[in-house]
């Protein structure tokens, strides 16, 4: 028996919301008005004005955040992806336990399966995210300790190589962290993956839902718009 229609049209609907989500954002509200790329913007800031201090101790600190932040993630999404595949490879038992619930709408063994491996596909992608995210923070923290300082009472350091380096780790930071918002956005499209259990209404529902809240973040939350001023500020200055 194959896959009801329903469920089919559900999971392609699921499929191309996960997919297109981002590059869909993007196009319609441009290089600005989004909450990620307006970051990205005042990561380069930031960058700037590390590479021109005397001491990076903050720096340091908040980049070591972020880092612990991201391992904090990868963690919890291993757990989770552990526990889908432990029921996934549970066979009968696991499907005759979920199946006898009222709630549940898994009518064959085949499309609880396909279920869980969804949930399963789309947490591991997001533990991708997130490797990558700290591999990226890893090689920040390296190029910041590679920014030069000038030694007291001798010459500057060479503004070239301080404006290299800052650039350069205001690029592979702002991977970093797109990394770990992918990763993070992983989350959402997983939870609505798991509503499939309930039906494919459920599961559509649930992914439509998880794309205009995460749409709603990025370009109408308070964060957005305050990010979104400060962007505004900085460009207005022409501080680069």
């Amino acid at each position: 028996m194959g896959i009801p229609i329903p469920d089919l049209a559900a999971l392609a609907f699921f499929i191309l919301c996960w997919v297109f989500y981002e590059p869909a954002l993007r196009a319609l509200r441009g290089p600005g008005g989004v909450l990620n790329s307006d970051m990205a913007r005042v990561r380069v800031a930031w960058m700037l004005e590390m590479s021109r201090r005397e001491s990076r101790f903050m720096d340091g600190q908040l980049l070591g955040h972020a880092l612990n932040s991201a391992s904090f993630f990868a963690s919890s999404n291993l757990l989770l992806i552990a526990a889908a595949a432990g029921v996934l490879f549970g066979g009968e038992d696991s499907f005759a336990s979920v199946s006898s619930l009222d709630v549940i709408r898994t009518s064959t063994r085949l499309l609880f399966e396909i279920q869980l491996a969804v949930v399963l596909v789309t947490l591991s992608r997001g533990l991708l995210d997130f490797i990558w995210s700290i591999r990226q923070m890893n090689y920040t923290l390296t190029i910041v300790g590679a920014a030069p300082e000038s030694p007291e009472g001798g010459p500057p350091a060479d503004p070239a190589v301080v404006d290299a380096v800052a650039q350069a780790a205001a690029r592979v930071l702002n991977g970093s962290l797109t990394a770990f918002n992918a990763g993070v956005r992983g989350y959402y499209f997983a939870l609505a993956a798991a509503a499939w259990m309930f039906g494919p209404v459920a599961f559509a529902g649930a992914t439509l839902g998880a794309v205009l809240l995460l749409a709603w973040r990025q370009t109408y939350s308070p964060a957005a718009m305050a990010v979104r001023e400060l962007r505004k500020t900085l460009d207005q200055s022409g501080r680069e």
